[in-house]
This record gives structure tokens, sequence and C-alpha cells, in this order.
């Protein structure tokens, strides 16, 4: 890391890096920054916004293959398990070493970006005061709890680095220099500044305000909630009431604003007039037409299109997770629902199946005039037959963006949305034992994927869920609560890639990948390796090249 931060201290930004941001973001300098531009906070603040998009397919910041492909939720696709090997690795949790340079390509970026916020946090503290100084330290570092939060939830143990570090204080710096509890202070820390310091609306699209911060104050301290301390062990040790109690206080401020659920749940995953929506409280903005050859593409994602529209059929939703959306007579979760081996047109789902996954003889992407079929899968045999939708647009939308090989789009990604605030906050009642303060948030949820009917109106024949009501089709136990709480998290945020960080901060996720893996290798024959040992495969390895970088002071992650 020593040589990388060594390399960006200065702030030496390429004009192809920089290029191409949307809304604001358009007023990009070109070139390498002068003198005098380096002193301007509005070009530094750009730069490190810029770093939201400047990721790569074996680079994504939308995590994919570690919050998606790593859990339950899906299979990595592509050509077979070769293409992009260690994204298979982490699909079976099987010969991840601390050599994999995806891994490391990840680490050094993220840890780019922050050398960004730092930059212009440091730069804009030592300047006079000036209108609006205290507003774009917090956009800054909101947006480096940002990253921090990514290297947390991927590595929970990190160098911690900011402004105040110099550079020749960088190797001096371990990543067990701070306890988990103190790591995740720290990025709350963050937030918190920004949360006092941003106004609750910005008069430009794709800044940070202190909506969004105070969502993501929230799901900071929900995670630092669940404790686990232990510097070899990964098990949680017990859940803190009163990081839980700063939950219920950021996502208070959240429910009190103007933000709301969509009408629809497929506006949250629609271009064009859906973006920036009421649901959204934070999203990565892309564009094009700007200038550039492509323009800014959501490239993170750019390997999920179909075979049958371009390329190239990755991070396909699984089957254990198509049949996670079958529902009982009653509307509600099926117990024992794995068991189909391929959707079933006689049976009922919850309604967000058809805006999550692509399914035969269905229409993809709400046109009714492009219907999905078997032969756009790249390798069925391994794969399966589903392809994944959010991240995804029709074809015929002008943000959709040949590049072949490739075919991108310019759709805004939402990082923060309301309904995970909702159930942020009834986790939390949840965990305090308030269980019942719980049940309408979630039957909120609940209520809007009842009444999303873009999609539907094609499968209304095959879609039935309700709210949960006690003593009717549950019986609302805390026990129950919590169950109820982790399917909705499953159901209403499938494909968005939180599901195996979900399943690491409950301390579940040994638990829950060995049964899946148990199901799957009579389905997919390359499960057979397949194992989740624990303590372990929570979090990824320190990479090998990081470690030989800060002179072997960084110390790696159990189990590797």
């Amino acid at each position: 890391m020593k040589r990388v931060l060594n390399k960006i201290a200065i702030i030496i930004l390429i004009s192809g890096v920089l290029s191409g941001c949307s809304k604001f973001l358009d007023q990009t300098p070109q070139g390498a920054l002068s003198s005098d531009q380096v002193k301007e906070p509005e070009k530094l603040l750009t730069a490190t916004y810029a770093a939201l998009g400047n990721d790569h397919y074996d680079v994504p910041f939308s995590l994919w293959p570690y919050g998606t492909v790593r859990s339950d939720d899906a299979y990595k696709g592509g050509s077979g398990p070769q293409d992009i090997q260690s994204f298979h690795f982490l699909e079976v949790s099987n010969n991840i070493t601390t050599n994999i340079p995806e891994i490391n390509k990840l680490w050094s970026q993220l840890y780019i970006s922050i050398s960004r916020a730092n930059t212009t946090i440091k730069t804009i503290q030592g300047m006079d005061d000036f209108a609006g100084k205290e507003g774009k330290l917090a956009e800054a570092r909101f947006l480096r709890g940002h990253f921090y939060f990514m290297l947390k939830i991927l590595f929970k143990y990190v160098p911690y680095i900011d402004e105040n570090v110099p550079v020749d204080g960088y190797e001096t710096i371990s990543n067990r220099g701070m306890s988990n509890d103190a790591l995740w202070q720290k990025i709350a820390d963050d937030f918190q500044y920004a949360v006092d310091h941003l106004p609750a609306a910005q008069p430009e699209i794709g800044r940070a305000n202190k909506i969004a911060a105070a969502a993501y104050l929230g799901k900071t301290y929900l995670y630092k909630a669940y404790r686990q301390d232990s510097e070899e062990k990964n098990l949680v040790t017990g859940i803190n009431a009163q990081d839980l109690e700063k939950v219920l206080q950021n996502t208070d401020i959240v429910l009190s604003s103007s933000h709301a659920l969509e009408a629809d749940f497929a506006f949250n995953f629609l271009p064009g007039q859906y973006e920036n929506g009421t649901e959204a409280l934070f999203s990565i903005q892309f564009s094009k037409d700007d200038g550039t050859k492509f323009g800014r593409v959501n490239f993170s994602d750019v390997l999920s299109v179909p075979m049958g529209l371009g390329c190239c059929d990755f991070n396909k939703p699984s089957q254990s997770l198509v049949n996670a959306f079958r529902t009982t007579g009653k509307g509600v979760p099926l117990e024992n629902y794995n068991t189909l081996n391929k959707f079933n047109t006689s049976e009922k789902y919850d309604p967000r199946l058809f805006h999550t996954v692509a399914i035969p003889g269905l229409p993809y992407k709400y046109s009714a005039k492009r219907i999905y079929d078997e032969s756009w899968n790249r390798n069925p045999a391994d794969y399966s037959v589903y392809a994944s939708l959010k991240e995804n647009v029709d074809p015929d939308c002008d943000c959709f963006v040949p590049m072949v090989p490739f075919y991108a789009n310019t759709k805004n990604r939402i990082v923060l949305r309301f309904a995970d605030v909702l159930l942020m906050r009834a986790e939390a009642l949840i965990e305090l034992h308030r269980s019942q303060e719980a049940l309408p948030l979630i039957n909120r949820v609940r209520t809007r994927a009842k009444n999303s009917i873009t999609f539907t109106r094609y499968a209304t024949d095959k879609t039935f869920i309700d709210i949960y009501k006690n003593g009717e089709n549950i019986y609302w136990s805390e026990e129950n609560a919590r169950k109820a709480l982790r399917w909705e998290r499953r159901l209403e945020l499938a494909m968005e890639n939180g599901r195996f960080f979900d399943l690491v901060r409950w301390g579940i996720a040994d638990q829950a990948m060995n049964t899946y893996y148990g199901t799957e290798k009579s389905r997919r024959p390359y499960y057979s390796v397949a194992h989740f040992t624990a303590d372990k495969n929570e979090y990824l390895p320190i990479p090998e090249e990081q470690i030989r970088l800060s002179k072997y002071l960084y110390k790696q992650n159990p189990g590797y």
C-alpha cells in the first residue's frame, strides 16, 4: 500500500480517470492539476466523487463477486469456473489465496480513493475560512467513510490512514493498530461529521446530504453492534444495545425526511426519469455524451448482461434465490423453500422475484417485445438459466452503451435506499427486544412489494404476497420476527450485493453457506469442492503484496 499511496499523495489526477462524471461532476479538470487547482476545494472534491466510478469489471465497487456470488444468492457465471477464476474460488469458498490479483487491485483502488478524500480534507482544513467550508469537509468525510466501510466489510482489519498521517508515516500504520470496534467507530465519526454539517438537500444531484449520511451512520452502527472482537475468530460474541440505539436515532432522521418508498418496486431499477427518486438516498451517478468515447458508464456491472443481448452472462441468480421467493397459501415465505430445481409456473412467488430475476419465457426488463430465452445463457449446464435484472436495462434504452465486447449502461447505481433503512431500523428494534415495533416497518416493505405492478401485470397468475398478520399467518415472537426480518432483507435487497455481508454480521455465514453448498452439490457438480470454513471465510485475506509493501507490519487474517 505504501507504494500506491506515495504515488497519489500529491493527487496527480489523470484526465482519463476524471473525465465523464455526471451531474456536477461534468465540470472536470483536464490533465494534471496545477498547484493553484490543488488549492481549489471544489476541484479536489470533484476528484474524490470521481473515485466512486473509477472501478473496473474485475475491480467492481458494486462488490457483486464479494457480496452476492460469495453468498447463496448467485452463481459466478461466465463461460465456466476458469473464467475470472478468482471469483469462482470466492463462490465455492475454496482456494482463496493471499495472492489473488483481483483482491489486491480492489484493496489498492479503495486506498487510492481514500487518499483522494484525505488530500481533499487536509487541503480544505489548511485553508482560511470560506463560505461552505464545513459542508465540503463533510462531503469529503462522507466519501472517505464510504470507502472505509467497503474495506471494513471485506477485510475486517485494515490500516486506518487519515489526513493527519504524513506520507513517510504510512509504513508505521498497522492493520491491527485498532480493534474491530475502534475501526467501526472511526468510520462512524466520518458519517457523524457529515450528519452534523451537511444540509438535508443539496442544490446539485449526486452530492451527499444529511439524510444519506444519517442512513450510512445507522448502517455503520448496525454492523458495529454485532461484536466480533476476537482477533483470531469471527464469531459474534454479543450485540451492543448502545450501538442499536444509535441505529434508531439515525434511521429516525431518515424516516422523518421527505424520502419514502417508491410507489412501485420497479422504479428503483429503471433509468431516466426514475433515477435519483424518492427512495434513493445516495447513488453513484453515471452519464454519456460527455465528450469521452463511451461516457461515464457503470463498468462495475458490465459483465452481467445476458449473452443474448451482448456479453458476458456473469452474476447469475441461484436456484436457491429463486426458490426463496416462493410463498405459502397465506402469502408469506415458505419455510422449506429450497426444494425445486427450476422455476415452477404452478407455484406462487413473491412479486419481487420478477423484478430481480430474468426467467425464461417472461419479458426481459419490463419489455413485452423482448422475451428472455434460455438460449441467452452462456453456460446453462454450470450456471442454470436465470439472469440478474436490477443493474441491467432494456437494450432499447439510449442509456444502453455498446462497447464491444462489453455492453454497459449509464443507469445510476443506488448505494443506499429507503427500504434498506426501514429494515435496518426493524432489525435494531428486534435485537432490542422491541419486535412488535418492527412489524409495521417490515409490513411497509411488503405492502409496497404487493402493490408493484410494473412487471407483475405479466405474471399475475404467478404472484401472491401478504403482510405479516400476527396470529393468522405468523406468530410474531421475537424469534419469528428475526426470521422474518432476515427473509425480508434477502428478498427486498436480492442481487444488490449485500447478502454475504448480512450473513457475516449475523454470525451465521458458515451455517447458511454450508447448508446452501450441501443442496447445490446435487445441482451444480462444481460445488463438490465447496465448503465454508468458519473463522476464515467471513473475510478476505490481506493481499500478500500489501503485506510485503508494509515490510511485514500487516498481520494476515486467520486461516490464510
